[in-house]
């Protein structure tokens, strides 16, 4: 699919002739470990557990695991704020090595502690201290990544060009899910207790090497001008919360329905098993279509949105999502099918992903290049945090209250309603050219 860029041969500033593929892998190598390293965790989270916070609950223990996953949270909005404006006064290039660097510390130290029962405190001392520096890495990486992909590439290509920045977190998804099931398939459960849950996490630190040199060796997009029109972090952040505080709170907003939305489309596996009681095998599948469907139409979204425009590929799919969304959980907990289940998945995460795929390409087209990188990455930090951080707590505590299964569709209806008022005040910004 992106057979018609041209190969950037040296580091330097871009042309819109567009980056190259390997340069586009680059871009989006941090968003795919991210959502590696959340799907992973997620799926050994009760081993995790048992390994690094026992107790005389496993209730507690699961809860101490999930809890300390969500610290990572924490630290995404400092990221976002420091690496964002790095990225916007020294470059984009110079702030993704400093996010995948960061984020292969994170996933090293945890793939590496040694369990409670070895170093007793040390170890869920060492695991926090991984989220942490993973959450300050991942808050900082939208930004700059983003930016290097609206900014080299050509004018008529940007919303695909785009759209690989969300289609990177379905690819991600599929290939924590097929490893987490194969390394389960394949060890004995006590093989799995010991040392197994470590192979995922070790094989996303492998590609870090990778991602090093790609990153080392691609071009940069920010010209010398836009890096020297501010001196500090503070100059960088007060320019744009007063120039350009409105495009900041409306991406906010969008992000935070789309947040939404994906955490609960992610949400479906423990849905299925917890809710629903359906068997684990067909509760997994949910994960991996999911983010197929992720993959595919946030790519289908942003091509689509280079030909008819960036609002209608926003608003409608948003629209579409709050009229599916009871039908759909209605269908799931009405026939107890794994049909219903995939399909509806599936059918909420595609409309999510073609409407957050092009709302991610217009929020850096809106900004100039001085703040592009800040303004994405504190919007997107701020909202994971705020939003996606509790969306599953919140969820699971809707179904508790109301005893109403039904009940998660009416939290992302509400969200999708308050993205589509911000999407409409957003601009087109199909045919203009990138702010300098």
């Amino acid at each position: 699919m992106l057979e018609s860029m041209a190969t950037a041969a040296a580091p330097g500033p871009m042309t819109n002739n567009g980056i190259s593929s390997r340069s586009v892998v680059a871009a989006v190598l941090g968003n795919v470990l991210e959502f590696y390293d959340f799907v992973t965790y997620a799926f050994f989270a009760v081993i995790i557990g048992r390994q690094f916070f026992p107790a005389q609950s496993p209730l507690v223990s699961l809860l101490l695991s999930v809890a300390t996953f969500g610290v990572g949270f924490i630290t995404r909005p400092l990221g976002g704020f420091l690496i964002g404006a790095y990225g916007d006064r020294s470059g984009r290039k110079p702030a993704m090595l400093l996010t995948i660097a960061l984020m292969g510390a994170g996933m090293l130290i945890l793939a590496l502690t040694p369990s409670y029962a070895s170093i007793g405190m040390a170890a869920p001392a060492l695991v926090v201290l991984a989220r942490l520096i993973q959450g300050f890495a991942l808050g900082g990486e939208v930004g700059p990544a983003t930016s290097f992909l609206i900014e080299g590439s050509p004018a008529a290509q940007r919303g695909y060009y785009g759209s690989w920045q969300l289609a990177s977190q379905g690819l991600a998804t599929l290939i924590a899910g097929v490893i987490g099931v194969a390394v389960s398939a394949a060890l004995t459960p006590e093989a799995m207790e010991a040392w197994g849950w470590r192979i995922p996490f070790l094989l996303g630190t492998a590609v870090i090497p990778v991602g090093l040199y790609i990153r080392k060796h691609m071009p940069e997009t920010l010209d010398q001008n836009a890096a020297t029109t501010h001196h500090s972090v503070v100059e960088v952040f007060s320019w744009l919360l007063t120039e350009h505080l409105r495009p900041v709170v409306l991406a906010l907003l969008a992000i935070m329905a789309g947040t939404i939305a994906t955490y609960i489309c992610n949400y479906m596996t423990t849905y299925a098993m917890t809710t629903l009681h359906m068997p684990p095998g067909v509760s997994i599948a949910a994960t991996l279509f999911v983010g197929l469907s992720t993959l595919v139409f946030s790519l289908a979204g942003g091509w689509l949105a280079d030909r008819i425009g960036r609002k209608p590929l926003m608003i409608i799919p948003r629209l579409g999502l709050v009229a599916v969304a009871y039908p759909a959980f209605r269908v799931i907990a009405g026939t107890h099918t794994a049909a219903a289940l995939l399909l509806m998945a599936a059918l909420l995460a595609a409309l999510n992903a073609i409407s957050s795929a092009v709302a991610l390409v217009v929020i850096p087209e809106s900004l100039p290049k001085s703040v592009r990188s800040a303004g994405l990455s504190v919007a997107y930090a701020t909202s994971v945090t705020v939003f996606g951080g509790t969306t599953q707590l919140v969820v699971t505590a809707l179904i508790g209250a109301t005893g109403n299964p039904l009940s998660p569709s009416w939290y992302m209806i509400g969200s999708s309603l308050i993205g589509v008022v911000a999407l409409i005040m957003m601009p087109e910004t199909k045919d203009t050219v990138l702010a300098e």
